[in-house]
């Protein structure tokens, strides 16, 4: 098993060389605006897979995909003219669903923010089912409460002291 910085400098390697073969063009009519994303490679250095997006309908998705499956062979010796590695690894061209995906998330948060608004919307125009603060609060006394209770206090402490022995 290679070294994994090893196989990670391959797997850039041969997408920059996959990439620019591209670029210059193939012969083969059916190949649309491709752009490679990335390309992983095993451990081994025996296989590599490229994977790629495509610009267009899914008419022109299918029709580059077989452009690059005819296109394979070809695209492998050129990755083995210009990589510095004993054996040249087999590529497999996989189509990349970040556009699909990116869609789909964007879908996912839109629909997100509208139900916000909604829940605001709710949440603002919301009454209670019962008391605002249903919860019990520790009684607060007035200043009127307290001289009734000194009041009260007084006077036992006044009959407390006639019936004194001591006097």
């Amino acid at each position: 098993m290679a070294d994994p910085a090893r196989a990670r400098k391959m797997a850039d390697r041969i997408k920059v060389i996959v990439a620019k073969r591209l670029e210059r063009g193939l012969r083969d009519p059916r190949l649309g605006f491709v752009t490679i994303t990335d390309v992983k490679v095993t451990g081994d250095l025996q296989h590599a897979s490229v994977f790629y997006t495509v610009y267009g309908n899914a008419e022109e998705r299918a029709d580059s995909a077989a452009a690059l499956k005819a296109a394979t062979g070809m695209l492998r010796s050129e990755v083995g003219k210009n990589i510095t590695a004993r054996l040249t690894p087999s590529l497999e061209f996989i189509a990349d669903a970040i556009p699909e995906n990116a869609a789909l998330i964007d879908d996912l948060l839109r629909e997100a923010r509208e139900r916000d608004t909604e829940v605001g919307e709710l949440a603002r125009t919301a009454k209670y089912a019962g008391d605002e603060d249903p919860y019990v609060k520790p009684r607060e006394y007035d200043e009127d409460d307290d001289a009734e209770d000194e009041g009260d206090d007084e006077a036992p402490a006044a009959h407390a002291h006639t019936e004194d022995p001591a006097n």
